[in-house]
């Protein structure tokens, strides 16, 4: 059984409890062990990597050294977590000085040096990697009943390719593969990588909920009776704020959101109140009813 240590991210332990409930009981029904890290804190997001880059940087490498200490990896459900810790990684392994100075300030603080040692994985890459499909194999999925799923990988979690570099950020498969694994139909559409605006939605929300339109427009077009997400920002934007973009724009989408580990999960026999479907904005009972749990 791999083992991780599992770092939820602010938004899943909080806004998107559903996601981090979901993850954690799917996890030993693929035979992952997810280690908690109690002690890690936020990742800092892109705001505080432009307001304090110095702090940006020890936050993520403190994180780094805490999974090194566990003496395992760490396993991400956020494709800003994911970004802002591989970014921090790369980084100080490139340049030994950078992280002697890092850990100077870490030292100072009363925490453990880095030396280097771990990587950052995302959880969709995992799943979708040979380890993981064998994992969902060998449980059996029931299946997604031939249902029309638009993935949407959001632009964090491909690019930029020198720091992620899973896949090719203009032509990610990695989603479908897990789509057609499933039992499901890939409902595929030009937006899928694009950028959902939230990133910019408190300061400029007119400008965000067009980005969110474009991809959720498109999904309905080519007939998705759901679209799925590695990232719970990415569905905070296209879940919790679709009625706004809806009225905005003044079309209707009807499009239930469902976090990545939901929809495995769904695949696997887990129920709505299994995976919390109550949580969402946009009902998801008719997706539900389309798999047959």
């Amino acid at each position: 059984m791999p083992k991780f240590a599992y770092y939820p991210g602010c938004v899943a332990e909080f806004s998107s409890k559903e996601l981090n409930k979901t993850t954690k009981a799917l996890a030993p029904m693929l035979d992952i062990e997810l280690l908690p890290m109690p002690a890690a804190t936020c990742c800092g997001a892109g705001d505080i990597a432009s307001a304090k880059p110095n702090l940006y940087l020890t936050l993520n490498v403190r994180i780094l050294s805490q999974a090194e200490e566990m003496g395992v990896d760490i396993l991400t459900i956020c494709n800003v977590c994911t970004l802002n810790l591989r970014r921090a990684n790369k980084m100080v392994k490139e340049d030994p000085r950078l992280l002697e100075k890092v850990n100077e300030e870490l030292v100072a603080a009363g925490a453990r040096p880095y030396e280097g040692t771990k990587e950052v994985t995302h959880m969709l890459w995992y799943l979708a990697g040979e380890e993981g499909m064998s994992a969902l194999e060998a449980n059996g999925p029931k299946g997604l009943n031939g249902l029309r799923v638009a993935p949407y990988y959001g632009c964090q979690l491909l690019r930029p390719s020198s720091v992620m570099g899973f896949e090719d950020p203009d032509k990610p498969q990695s989603l479908e593969r897990l789509i057609t694994a499933l039992g499901g139909e890939v409902a595929d559409y030009e937006a899928k990588s694009q950028c959902c605006g939230f990133p910019i939605i408190l300061a400029r929300e007119s400008v965000a909920l067009k980005e969110s339109h474009v991809a959720l427009s498109q999904a309905r077009d080519v007939g998705a009776e759901v679209m799925v997400t590695p990232c719970p920002l990415c569905h905070l934007a296209m879940d919790a704020y679709q009625p706004k973009a809806e009225a905005q724009n003044g079309t209707e989408y009807n499009m239930p959101v469902l976090h990545l580990p939901q929809l495995i999960g769904l695949a696997l026999g887990m129920t709505p109140k299994d995976l919390d479907f109550k949580r969402h904005m946009v009902p998801a009972d008719r997706v539900a009813e389309i798999v047959g749990v």
